[in-house]
């Protein structure tokens, strides 16, 4: 967030002590093998506070039913599901027509693919990545060995974990019709350049897809100064439940034909929605955003959410900075990805020589900590980076992570990689 100088910045104690924010997540409290568990696996998914707990059990008891009917628990689903829209629209600087929800991801993604391809054409093309997760990938790929298209990849460089925005100039061409983008790696945190990624699409008139599950945890998103047509996220990598938002231009998403029932709406975002949905789901994608929100004090949603993200991401900054030169410094271990010093998200992956990363992670939890290992459903990026099956161990910071837990990880890594 830029501010001129004559303006006064938000004061860091606005925004709750660490301790003060551990004390919302039940899951904090759990014991294994004696020791106080160290959860670094948000980026495979993310803790949930008791008051997104809450506010879901509070709509499963006193207000469950189906929508649009003229009876009490109806209407008030229907004001619910109208009020998490509201919420993931301030969170994405979108408008609640935009917000569309599915059962993750990845099946929004295909959904979205299967609607586009109807106005794609033989000889058509449409541009991923190597650094994306496959659920950016799949759905296009599907579509274009269905309807003929062409796929161009854009390759990453193995040795910064970035793109290689020479090749991707290369990839756009007057036959692209889509790109396909993640905003941030969730194998290597990487953050790419999507302005750089959009004004490629717009000099083709190319349509802009992006997948932003790894980085909206991290980061605050503004879809219109970004001005993307699409953009994925999953409720459950910020500290809400298992939940897909899609966001879509409003004019775009009603021009689409979407799979769906003769009877259903034909307005956005109810025309992307097949079936009765995940209402307390959705619900809890509300409350997920109401929470960070919840942290600071502002005149607006967004305005707090502004607040809230800037001081997290101070705080993530020095906790990754740290963890980043810890383990560099032990022997035998190495690093994937930008260091701190590039555009990144407070995700770090590495290795331990001669060591699985079943293992490493394996032991890891004996001492407490928690790390996703393998690849990640970024395929590509293991394969790119000769790893084999084994992939990675990935460690990644949330609004909950401590000091002491970075600290805790660096010696337990220390320790297993002198075993």
């Amino acid at each position: 967030m830029n501010r001129s100088i004559t303006q006064t910045p938000p004061a860091a104690l606005d925004v709750p002590r660490v301790d003060e924010i551990r004390a919302q997540f039940p899951a904090l409290e759990r014991i294994h093998n004696n020791l106080t568990v160290a959860y670094f696996d948000g980026p495979g998914g993310t803790q949930v506070p008791r008051a997104v707990v809450e506010v879901m059990a509070e709509y499963l008891y006193h207000h469950n039913a189906n929508t649009h009917w003229a009876y009490p628990t109806s209407e008030e689903t229907d004001l619910a599901i109208e009020t998490a829209r509201e919420a993931c629209a301030d969170f994405l600087n979108a408008s609640p027509r935009e917000i569309a929800f599915g059962a993750n991801m990845t099946t929004l993604t295909f959904h979205l693919a299967r609607a586009l391809a109807g106005g794609f054409a033989k000889g058509d093309e449409i541009v991923v990545t190597e650094l994306d997760h496959h659920a950016n990938v799949a759905p296009w790929r599907r579509i274009a060995s269905e309807r003929g298209l062409t796929v161009r990849t854009v390759k990453m460089v193995p040795q910064t974990g970035q793109l290689d925005w020479k090749v991707f100039e290369k990839s756009v061409t007057k036959r692209t019709k889509l790109i396909a983008i993640g905003a941030a790696s969730n194998a290597l945190g990487t953050i790419n350049d999507l302005p750089r990624a959009t004004a490629l699409a717009r000099s083709v008139g190319a349509l802009v897809f992006v997948d932003a599950v790894h980085y909206v945890p991290h980061a605050l998103v503004d879809v219109r100064q970004l001005d993307c047509d699409f953009l994925g996220m999953s409720a459950y990598k910020f500290y809400g439940p298992h939940i897909g938002v899609l966001f879509g231009k409003q004019q775009l998403l009603e021009s689409i034909d979407f799979p769906k029932l003769t009877p259903a709406p034909d307005d956005a975002p109810e025309n992307v929605e097949t079936g009765t949905q995940n209402q307390e789901g959705m619900v809890g994608a509300g409350a997920a955003i109401d929470f960070l929100a919840s942290l600071t004090h502002g005149a607006s949603r967004r305005d707090m959410l502004e607040v809230v993200y800037e001081e997290l991401h101070n705080r993530s900054a020095e906790l990754v900075q740290h963890l980043w030169e810890g383990l560099r410094d032990i022997k035998g271990i190495t690093l994937y990805g930008p260091p701190p010093t590039e555009p990144r998200t407070p995700t770090i992956s590495f290795t331990v020589a001669g060591i699985k990363s079943t293992d490493v992670s394996r032991q890891l939890a004996q001492r407490g900590l928690f790390l996703s290992h393998g690849d990640f459903y970024a395929a590509t990026v293991v394969d790119r980076l000769k790893l084999g099956p084994e992939g990675l161990v990935r460690a990644g910071c949330a609004c909950y992570t401590t000091a002491e837990e970075i600290e805790r990880l660096i010696e337990g890594v220390a320790e297993i990689s002198k075993d």
